[in-house]
């Protein structure tokens, strides 16, 4: 619905056609200028976006500016779900004459349809999906916005073509109201739950790759815009804890970023920070969010008190249930990952439910509670770029959403056991299936696919090796590659007419077969040679070797291990060490 469709869209901003009744508490669409209207708040004046800052807040979430050009200005109430009515300048207030109230649009599956492409971006936890769900007041919704620079430290933003990388951080920064009792009382904000968000090409599936704050890592040297605009490169460090990469000696989000890439070969495209009020208000904007225990939960650190059972928490409560550890699970930082990995995805499936998406009260509080919550990049400084986010991360099913954990294991260099490193024998394997957009998912259409490929192109008879004929290309795999592939192949396999092509004409992903219909038996010989899928074998043409012979080609992608290693299929399995779920279970906390 927008104001030129009512014929009003030369008076009246397109934000204004909400409008609170404060008899019966709901929302309601102004319909025509023959409608009555409840009673609303005065226009608002000017905005303030604050000197040399176009960007900065006009007010504090629990104070509102002065208003000028005002006669008799009344105080903003807290918790106010919309701003007042903006009218354009120059033009007259039309007094509404009496008759029928307002009511809401009629073609309620429609318009339910609209919020969902607009909110179905909830993926990203506590607040992307409620920064892009408002799109009745998208400039209010700007100003609500914080951005600080990405210092470099990204791709420089997400693109719709490709896969698609954001870092997720929570902050134990004591802002907020209320906020006092909880987390370091000398914490200057530092990086206490960082989730690496991957979500694939095709956007059949996505990872949510939670980073422990107790592991121990190396931060590089970071430079840091400061606020007065200018450079300042801050120190790097050694063995020391990840969650130091944020806050410690002026250390920004984009060194975090650093840190992240240096870790597992990821680099993001785009952060987002929140702290202990992202929770409370996105939790309470919804309604509460269901969770399970699977026993009773008495913490004193955390100040949560709960009986075995579903229960439904917001605010307060909510932000202790995320905060709890010495209760669940070994009492350590890796069990309140689990716990709050178990939120999250009752969260996300509670703001993509139709008691969500199809309420303009509850869309519009999560459109302030969200881009209020929210400190980003540089990259994802407007509600449009957001929204554009939201409407790709969408695109998922909530099924398809698998929870992970970095592989760990105690840091064995300390007799009190308080930190961890990376477990070298599964990490890797964990970071090359991101780096590679494979499914940590068992997607049913992937698996028919691949299972139909292989069904199709290695049953039947295989050619004797000494019969294969291929030429190596080197497609992203590491120099010397194709070289070692053709003496292994060569000498170790019999494959004879094999010849080195050199460099292939564009890096490549994943191993690839490429062969005439009449060399398929060929194929299959070196696949199983290979340990290449059916995916792999790519029918197609042959080309003429050295000696003018028909061959079939063969080019060494990024997931190629060395000569003589087998090619992994893209179904790879996760490590157990891992500890994933999917977002669409519902699991009790213990």
């Amino acid at each position: 619905m927008d104001a030129q469709g009512r014929g009003r869209g030369e008076n009246i901003d397109p934000a204004d056609q909400w409008v609170l009744n404060p008899t019966t508490g709901e929302y309601e669409l102004r319909l025509s200028p023959s409608a009555p209207q409840s009673p609303i708040p005065a226009p608002r004046g000017p905005r303030n976006t604050g000197a040399g800052n176009p960007r900065a807040r006009s007010a504090s979430p629990d104070q509102a500016p002065e208003r000028p050009g005002r006669a008799s200005p009344e105080p903003e109430t807290p918790g106010r779900d919309v701003p007042p009515q903006r009218r354009r300048r120059g033009v007259r207030e039309e007094e509404p004459p009496a008759g029928r109230r307002g009511r809401r649009p009629a073609k309620k599956n429609a318009k339910a349809k609209k919020v969902l492409l607009w909110t179905s971006g909830t993926v990203a936890f506590l607040v992307l999906a409620t920064g892009v769900g408002g799109y009745l007041y998208l400039e209010h919704l700007n100003d609500n916005i914080t951005s600080v620079s990405d210092d470099g430290a990204s791709t420089g933003g997400f693109k719709k073509d490709q896969a698609i990388n954001i870092l997720l951080i929570g902050t134990d920064k004591r802002t907020g109201s209320g906020n006092e009792g909880y987390g370091d009382k000398g914490s200057e904000g530092h990086a206490d739950t960082t989730i690496l968000l991957h979500v694939s090409k095709d956007r059949s599936n996505a990872t949510a790759l939670s980073i422990p704050r107790d592991l121990i890592v190396d931060i590089p040297d970071c430079p840091t815009e400061q606020e007065d605009g200018s450079q300042k490169v801050i120190p790097g460090e050694t063995g020391v804890r990840f969650n130091t990469s944020l806050g410690q000696g002026g250390r920004t989000p984009s060194c975090t970023m650093r840190t992240v890439t240096e870790l597992t070969g990821i680099q993001p495209d785009n952060f987002m920070v929140a702290d202990f009020n992202a929770v409370k208000t996105l939790t309470s904007a919804v309604g509460g969010v269901p969770v399970c225990l699977g026993k009773d939960i008495n913490d004193p650190d955390s100040h949560l008190n709960l009986p075995k059972g579903t229960h439904r928490i917001e605010g307060e409560e909510a932000l202790a249930f995320v905060r709890t550890r010495h209760s669940v699970g070994l009492g350590g930082d890796l069990s309140r990952i689990q716990l709050q990995q178990q939120f999250l995805s009752s969260l996300m499936r509670e703001l993509k439910s139709n008691d969500t998406l199809t309420s303009p009260s509850k869309m519009i509080k999560l459109a302030e509670a969200g881009t209020k919550a929210l400190t980003v990049d540089s990259q994802l400084n407007s509600i449009n770029k957001l929204k554009d986010l939201g409407l790709e991360l969408g695109k998922l099913n909530v099924k398809n959403l698998t929870f992970a954990t970095i592989p760990v294991v105690d840091n064995p260099a300390e007799k009190v056991k308080a930190t961890v490193v990376l477990n070298d024998a599964e990490a890797p394997q964990v970071f090359e299936m991101i780096r590679n957009d494979v499914s940590f998912t068992e997607v049913k259409q992937q698996q028919k696919k691949e299972k139909a490929a292989v069904a199709a192109r290695l049953k039947g008879e295989k050619a004797p090796a000494s019969e294969v004929r291929v030429r190596i290309l080197n497609g992203g795999a590491p120099s010397g590659s194709a070289q070692s592939t053709l003496s292994w192949l060569q000498v170790e396999e019999g494959v004879t007419k094999s010849e080195n092509a050199g460099n292939a004409p564009a890096e490549v992903a994943k191993t690839t077969l490429e062969y005439a219909p009449d060399q398929a038996d060929e194929a299959r010989r070196l696949a199983d040679i290979m340990g290449l899928s059916g995916a792999a074998l790519k029918p197609g043409e042959s080309v003429t070797n050295s000696q003018g012979l028909p061959t079939m080609t063969l080019t060494l992608g990024k997931d190629f291990k060395g000569a003589g290693v087998k090619i992994n299929a893209p179904s790879a399995k996760v490590p157990d060490s891992a500890n994933k779920s999917t977002a669409d279970k519902v699991v009790c906390a213990e």
